[in-house]
């Protein structure tokens, strides 16, 4: 959006004003000494706004609602600029939207839904957070093979809550790590929760260093490896 913004203020340096033979560009270099300096101290370009978290996790700001992970009730402070809504609560920036320039709109993410949707899986198949998502192309198809794959082992709703806690994996972890994960699973054959939680977690697991030990008096044990040719013997004997 910024770059769009800065090719139309460059095409528009070209465009002459009724009544005038110069460019709008040519007069601003002639305005452009008597301007003052610009402002020493910074200042905010969004424009503010306090909304009241709904019954539908969402604040409304300016006619469109955005979700927002908090519970009903709370006033958060919204911040409106011209490509992002960002809305904070407590120093903190806790949802931030593409903004939207149509009307009465809801824009939903699915993960400010996630906690509710753990309490009744059964919501997530037709929920809208879930085909906005599938829309902007947020949801891939390796999600979709993984979650019927899960229903058909576990059951609908036992699926779909696996099928969840994976998506929470995901929002703290990272989305695409978390669908590179599902996706080696899936090439693998493996469809449990368990192996793809390990896959996605196995670089954060600690694994001590064992530094080797001297055995010692125990080598006297040691012994070489058994040599099992002589089986084949065995064999000729059965097949005889």
């Amino acid at each position: 959006l910024n770059v769009y913004l800065e090719r139309c203020c460059r095409e528009d340096r070209r465009r002459i004003l009724s009544g005038r033979t110069e460019a709008v560009g040519a007069a601003m270099l002639e305005e452009h000494p008597y301007l003052l300096p610009l402002a020493t101290e910074p200042f905010e370009l969004a424009e503010t706004s306090f909304p009241t978290v709904d019954g539908l996790r969402c604040v409304r700001v300016r006619t469109n609602r955005y979700s927002i992970p908090l519970p009903p009730g709370t006033k958060v402070e919204a911040r409106l600029h011209a490509d992002t809504v960002q809305l904070w609560h407590e120093g903190k920036c806790v949802a931030r939207h593409e903004r939207c320039y149509s009307r009465q709109q809801k824009i939903l993410d699915l993960e400010h839904y996630l906690d509710v949707l753990r309490k009744k899986p059964g919501a997530l198949a037709g929920s809208t957070p879930l085909a906005q998502w599938r829309l902007a192309g947020r949801w891939p198809e390796s999600f979709d093979r993984l979650w019927q794959a899960l229903n058909v082992r576990h059951g609908r709703q036992q699926g779909t809550r696996q099928m969840i806690e994976l998506l929470e994996l995901g929002s703290c972890q990272g989305w695409d790590r978390l669908q590179a994960s599902v996706e080696q699973a899936l090439s693998l054959g493996c469809h449990d929760v368990a192996a793809i939680r390990h896959l996605l977690l196995a670089g954060q697991l600690h694994r001590p260093a064992i530094a080797p030990i001297e055995i010692g008096l125990l080598s006297r044990y040691e012994r070489p490896q058994p040599v099992l040719s002589g089986y084949d013997q065995l064999l000729r004997e059965v097949s005889a």
